[in-house]
C-alpha cells in the first residue's frame, strides 16, 4: 500500500549534497516526491511510495551522505500525494 510521509532531517545537512543524495536514494527505491532545504537549516522531504521502501529511505536519512551529520529525523504521515517524479525544490 502506498503512502506519503513528510520527513524532516536536522543537523549539518545543508551544503553537503543531502538533497541530491536523497533524490538518488529515492529514485533507486522507486519513491516519488520532493526534497528542499528549509530556512531553519533542516532538509524537508515529502515522499510517496510503498511502506517498506519509505522505511528504507528513513533509515538512510538517519545517516545521510558521508559529509552530513544528522542529529534528528522527524517523520509524519500526511495525506497521500501521487507525484510524477522525485524533484529537488529550490528554497525561496
Amino acid at each position: 500500500m502506498k503512502e506519503t510521509l513528510q520527513i524532516i532531517v536536522r543537523g549539518s545537512v545543508q551544503g553537503v549534497y543531502f538533497r541530491q543524495s536523497t533524490k538518488e536514494q529515492a529514485l533507486a527505491l522507486g519513491i516519488k516526491g520532493t526534497v528542499k532545504n528549509s530556512s531553519d537549516g533542516s532538509v524537508n522531504i515529502v515522499a510517496s511510495g510503498d511502506h517498506g521502501h519509505l522505511q528504507r529511505l528513513i533509515d538512510w536519512c538517519c545517516k545521510g551522505p558521508k559529509q552530513a551529520s544528522v542529529t534528528d529525523v522527524h517523520v509524519e504521515k500526511i495525506p497521500f500525494t501521487d507525484f510524477d517524479d522525485f524533484t529537488i525544490l529550490q528554497h525561496k
